[in-house]
């Protein structure tokens, strides 16, 4: 007796070992998948009955037990279940009250983003990407004087676009610019020096390479001068809040935009921090901002959304937001994660010096990829790439079957 591998994939060629009817395996995958989905502030009775409905479906519902006796009237619940156990929830409640109709409607709007998870296609002026079953690379082209691990590096326009061209070379997906650190405790640059950094380089990045350019800035009119000379993302760690003139800039570039999450300001955002719960209010920031944002005119399928690794966070929030990463895909948006070389990575392997944290990087990347990010920001592009692609050679070839 051994263990099977729960890979759609691998689960479907050992059924085909059994001689299972294919017509039959689509029920069994359903059946393979656990899921368990939080669901928050429900009354006793939307409780109660939805802890039955779930046992009769062969799933199960985690209630508080003071729900169960009476002497509790609100609570939050974990549905715990399968693809096949979920659809067959929602059927059931077809017949129950009308006040469990929205419970309902949540539920199936769950199911239907799960089937469609990753089915994200980003397309650019010069190009398309399907993130089906692929990773994005964004490489990182700081063109700062202070940025916490390439700050001064590229002394000319020429060494910083020659730069941004090898990165292209070694397989750069997107790059991503930018004329202002924010790191921990740095301070904010004037409109002027920002354009003066950025906005050369960009003009002659235009001429020499096709992948898609984003500009790294919170500043909504450093965002509409690039986005007139060609960026076509704005990568914004403010989630539109710093300018509120940025989410009006955006869409009316049509641009794509990266939502981020970040508690406080640069300058001062690893002060006191402090978290009830991180996942859900992250969650709940992202959420906030991204209703925001299509209320703004942005559509919807240009959003992507990044937690916001090392942003107002501490060690042990920024490896609770690497394991729960997952969790984000209930927004239904694409993952950006800036992991690269930060300090949380210096912590565990007691580097102070970001140049001895490749490997760290490297290794946080392919868990990244597992946990079901789709695009990875990174100074380190060839390493990065071709761990990557090593994970997806792996994890896609058990697709083929």
């Amino acid at each position: 007796m051994r263990i099977l591998s729960l890979n759609n994939g691998d689960l479907k060629k050992e059924l085909l070992n059994v001689g299972v009817d294919p017509e039959a395996i689509p029920i069994f995958l359903k059946k393979s998948k656990v899921i368990a989905l939080k669901l928050e502030s429900l009354n006793q009775a939307i409780c109660n009955i939805l802890k039955q409905v779930a046992l009769v479906c062969d799933s199960d519902c985690a209630i508080h037990k003071k729900i169960i006796s009476g002497r509790k009237k609100k609570a939050d619940a974990i549905l715990i279940t399968t693809l096949r156990g979920l659809e067959k929830i929602c059927e059931k409640l077809n017949y129950q009250p009308e006040f469990l109709k929205s419970v309902k409607e949540n539920l199936e709007k769950f199911l239907k983003s799960y089937k469609e998870k990753d089915s994200f296609v980003l397309k650019f002026k010069d190009r398309s990407y399907n993130l089906k079953n692929r990773i994005l690379i964004m490489g990182i082209l700081n063109l700062t004087p202070d940025s916490f691990y390439d700050g001064g590096k590229f002394k000319d326009i020429k060494e910083a676009v020659d730069h941004a061209i090898k990165m292209m070379e070694e397989g750069a997906d997107i790059i991503d610019i930018g004329g202002e650190s924010t790191r921990p405790g740095s301070k904010p640059v004037p409109l002027k020096e920002e354009l003066k950094r950025v906005l050369p380089v960009l003009k002659e990045l235009k001429k020499k390479i096709k992948v898609p350019i984003s500009i790294d800035t919170y500043k909504s009119e450093v965002a509409r001068i690039c986005l007139s000379e060609g960026c076509e993302i704005v990568n914004d760690i403010s989630g539109l809040k710093f300018d509120k003139k940025m989410a009006e800039v955006i869409a009316f570039y049509n641009a794509y935009c990266v939502i981020m999450h970040i508690k406080g300001k640069p300058k001062t955002m690893q002060k006191r921090v402090h978290y009830k719960d991180v996942i859900k209010e992250i969650y709940d920031y992202l959420k906030e901002r991204v209703d925001y944002a299509i209320n703004k005119g942005i559509k919807r399928e240009r959003i992507i959304i990044d937690p916001g690794i090392g942003f107002g966070k501490l060690l042990e929030h920024n490896l609770e937001i690497i394991r729960r990463l997952e969790e984000f895909k209930s927004l239904n948006l694409p993952i950006l994660v800036g992991h690269s070389r930060k300090s949380f990575i210096g912590k565990i392997l007691n580097y102070d010096e970001p140049e001895k944290r490749l490997f760290g990087s490297i290794g946080c990347a392919v868990l990244l990829a597992l946990k079901g990010a789709n695009i990875l920001r990174v100074h380190d592009v060839k390493e990065t790439k071709e761990a990557i692609k090593v994970y997806e050679a792996i994890m896609n070839n058990a697709h083929n079957f």
